[in-house]
């Protein structure tokens, strides 16, 4: 592609530092258009697991394809080396923001917060209310409910100690659970 002002030879090779006046070469241009289209939705992920925020992955992928565009001696080793090259910077960018927005948004405290404590009389009185709605259900399901989630026993467990197959093991712990999250709803304790 021919820019005004340039020869040819410098129509094809600019530096980064003033792309905007000049055009890379149309191998190149394919050549990027092709590992965008097949290579930015895989960096996107690897960005946003990195980071954890969708708008930074973003943010990530237009700055590391926006770093393999001002070096195109990058895309002349080859697709695979390009796609190695990419998440290595797309890492060392998520590295970078990572230490700059540590030194910008670290909120200092002269002061360590004290942990929470928890307090022993809603302990007391959440296994009183636990225990008074145990004993409304009836004894199969309580027996499997308190054999399962307090004394840690599997279905198989519960199966061969109460004598009686997996599946009604299982049906017993859904419709007790049940029947219990009823009971603590006409309390007043937990959400409809």
């Amino acid at each position: 592609m021919k820019v005004p002002g340039r020869s040819s030879a410098n129509a094809n090779r600019c530096s980064g530092a003033d792309r905007g006046g000049c055009a890379i070469n149309e191998t190149h241009t394919a050549l990027l258009q092709a590992l965008h289209d097949e290579h930015a939705p895989a960096l996107w992920r690897y960005a946003l697991r990195l980071t954890g925020d969708d708008q930074l992955a973003q943010d990530v992928v237009q700055e590391s394809l926006l770093r393999l565009w001002n070096s195109p001696e990058i895309l002349e080793q080859g697709e695979p080396a390009s796609r190695a090259w990419l998440f290595t910077v797309a890492r060392n960018v998520v590295i970078d923001e990572r230490r700059s927005a540590r030194s910008r948004r670290e909120v200092r405290s002269p002061c360590v917060p004290e942990e929470s404590r928890t307090d022993p009389i809603d302990s007391a009185l959440d296994a009183w209310v636990i225990t008074d709605v145990l004993t409304q259900l009836t004894p199969d399901h309580r027996t499997v409910i308190v054999r399962a989630y307090y004394m840690g026993q599997s279905v198989a467990e519960l199966a061969v100690e109460l004598e009686v197959p997996e599946g009604t093991v299982r049906s017993r712990l859904f419709y007790g659970l049940r029947a219990l999250r009823l009971a603590l709803q006409e309390r007043g304790l937990t959400r409809r």
